[in-house]
């Protein structure tokens, strides 16, 4: 027997992480001072020893860990480049990252996984790689960078696509692009990547009601979005079904919440108060603060359009205080934006401008905001109009049909032309009025109300 541990683990550091397991192989014996003749011993021929070494051939696994055996080191380094501690080690960082975001510590979470991306990288495993992948695109994702989350998630689709990853796991990566295009309002593309998911999901024969719950919960907003409010209500149906199969309390909140804005759409606003109370229950028992706060804002505007502005600007006011309290100052923006809605129309003007510039500016420049940007620009051209502040109405308005362009949404384009529309009839000006009412009305003609 070589001599132990020691002497060898000593060169270990010496050996370069990624190196194939040949290479590997031939640096551990000539560290333990062995010739590939003593190395094979009684059991294996020197030949075969060295086209292990040279990568002419892949021994099994029995044979690695017979091979690490008499050289004194961990299987795992040999197979690898990385010993079972280490790789625990490893573990550990990622699950911490990966609790951290669950808690919605998106900031946390990317430190972690920042400072743990060397020591991911040195064992060798794609299954790691993809964890820390999509954990860091989650988290960038829900942070508002949108755009490097892609590109992660990039990353991880190559990964993926080798031996050794499941349809599964190819799907949850096409589902996590799915939502960041979402974000980026690419309804189209986020529409063809949950649906190839869901085709992966369904074809693999594997366990994941969960991840189909969430992508027909998803896939349910896109439809929403498009306006193709029976397709939603189809799949967020379908989403219930399967979260109420896995009595799972989260996916139970995130799917009555999809239920809620769908029933909002559709007019049933009853029905989607039902709805949110519920999500917020659920998320209520989770402790769930920030998702509490996005709740309120909904139920505020529901309670508006149910005839009680009173409880909607209170349902309000305290979404606005648990948003900012977590730390999510835009969405606290869209909140501020839907209370300066309320304000304009029950004609408080003054408040409506002032709460929808502090919204503007809460918002800031994030891609992932702009469906709620738009809405908030117009908001505030219209008070502006109010005031009889025409010239800075027109700028405002111009602004809001701009990013409604960017958004691609031809219903916020048509919201901005009825408000020139009506701006133009303050200046008297019929004949531009008379246009823009008819070009908004021919964009909606084959929109349901």
């Amino acid at each position: 027997m070589p001599r132990t541990s020691l002497t060898a683990q000593t060169r270990v550091a010496a050996v370069p992480a990624g190196a194939r397991l040949g290479e590997r192989l031939r640096q551990l014996r000539v560290a333990a001072g062995l010739t590939q003749s003593d190395l094979a011993g009684e059991r294996f021929s020197k030949e075969y020893v060295s086209q292990i070494e040279r990568g002419k051939t892949r021994p099994t696994r029995e044979t690695i860990e017979w091979l690490a055996v008499k050289l004194g080191v961990d299987s795992g380094f040999l197979e690898k480049g990385v010993s079972a501690d280490e790789r625990s080690r490893v573990e550990a960082m990622l699950s911490r990252a990966e609790a951290l975001t669950s808690a919605q510590q998106y900031d946390e979470a990317i430190a972690e996984l920042e400072n743990s991306r060397t020591a991911v990288l040195a064992t060798g495993a794609p299954e790691l790689e993809y964890r820390a992948l999509t954990s860091e695109a989650w988290a960038r994702m829900e942070h508002g960078e949108v755009k490097p989350a892609l590109q992660l998630l990039d990353r991880c689709r190559t990964i993926a696509d080798n031996p050794g990853f499941s349809d599964v796991d190819r799907a949850q990566v096409l589902f996590r692009m799915g939502v960041c295009r979402y974000h980026l309002s690419s309804m189209a593309s986020a529409v063809a990547l949950f649906s190839e998911a869901l085709g992966l999901a369904e074809g693999s024969q594997l366990p994941c009601d969960l991840l189909r719950s969430d992508i027909f919960g998803w896939r349910s907003r896109c439809y929403r979005r498009q306006r193709d409010f029976e397709a939603a209500r189809e799949d967020v149906e379908r989403a219930l079904e399967l979260a109420s199969a896995l009595d799972d309390h989260r996916t139970m909140a995130n799917v009555y919440f999809q239920a809620s804005m769908v029933a909002e759409r559709m007019g049933h606003w009853v029905l989607a108060r039902s709805y949110a109370e519920r999500s917020k229950a659920y998320y209520e028992q989770l402790n769930d603060e920030r998702n509490v706060g996005r709740l309120l804002n909904n139920l505020g505007a529901l309670n508006f359009q149910l005839g009680k502005p009173d409880k909607a600007v209170e349902d309000l006011k305290s979404a606005y205080r648990v948003l900012l309290d977590q730390g999510s100052e835009a969405e606290a923006g869209n909140v501020v934006s839907s209370l300066a809605h309320v304000h304009l129309m029950t004609g408080q003007v003054e408040s409506a401008e002032k709460e929808a510039r502090h919204a503007l500016e809460l918002l800031g420049d994030r891609e992932d905001f702009l469906f709620d940007i738009a809405p908030t620009q117009l908001v505030l051209g219209r008070a502006l109009m109010e005031q009889g502040r025409l010239d800075e109405a027109q700028e405002m308005l111009r602004t809001a049909e701009a990013s409604a362009e960017q958004l691609e949404s031809i219903s916020h384009r048509a919201a901005a032309w009825m408000a020139q529309g009506d701006l133009a009839g303050r200046r008297d000006d019929d004949t531009t009025a008379a246009r823009l009412y008819r070009k908004a009305a021919e964009a909606l003609q084959d929109f349901r109300f």
